[in-house]
């Protein structure tokens, strides 16, 4: 971020490939909806390229970058005053994805990845949140603690009795 900052226009392609992936799931995750994903991921990112030269090395750039998401996701959720469920045709939706293995093994990958869904689904919104970053984004307690507002132990609280509800989801 400080080589682009000092004008590289090359850093800013490093940045965005190595966060892309990762970004864009984090949102998807989060909304359920590929064009809403889509809408946030590009937002995100106008909101990286207007803040670049304000920009100052307090906290690492994916805790950055994250806490931008964060507000961007909380504001949609405000305008939209709730979490929306699942949609009604996921199941199909999910079903049409091709897959060259076989059918048994489709189908058994597919319940597995639903049954997570559904077990992440339930939980509260803010253990939810803090798995989807430590779990897919890899970030640190302390880096989450900062996208979200809250201290080291909150976020480790609130992981903790997360993963216990998924465990016990998952081996019901």
């Amino acid at each position: 971020m400080l080589a682009w900052v000092r004008g590289e226009a090359t850093a800013f392609e490093r940045l965005y490939a190595r966060h892309r992936t990762r970004l864009y799931r984090f949102l998807l995750r989060q909304l359920r909806d590929g064009a809403l994903a889509d809408e946030a991921f590009q937002d995100v990112w106008q909101r990286v390229i207007a803040a670049r030269d304000g920009w100052r090395p307090e906290a690492a750039f994916a805790t950055w970058l994250y806490r931008i998401a964060r507000n961007r996701l909380a504001d949609h959720w405000r305008a939209r005053s709730h979490r929306p469920p699942a949609p009604d045709d996921a199941d199909e939706r999910i079903a049409r994805v091709p897959d060259d293995d076989t059918p048994e093994r489709s189908l058994s990958e597919f319940e597995e990845r639903r049954t997570l869904q559904l077990a992440l689904d339930e939980l509260p919104e803010e253990q939810r949140e803090v798995v989807l970053l430590r779990l897919e984004q890899e970030l640190t307690l302390e880096q989450i603690g900062e996208i979200t507002g809250v201290g080291r132990e909150t976020v480790k609280s609130r992981l903790r009795y997360a993963m216990d509800k998924l465990r016990t989801r998952l081996n019901a």
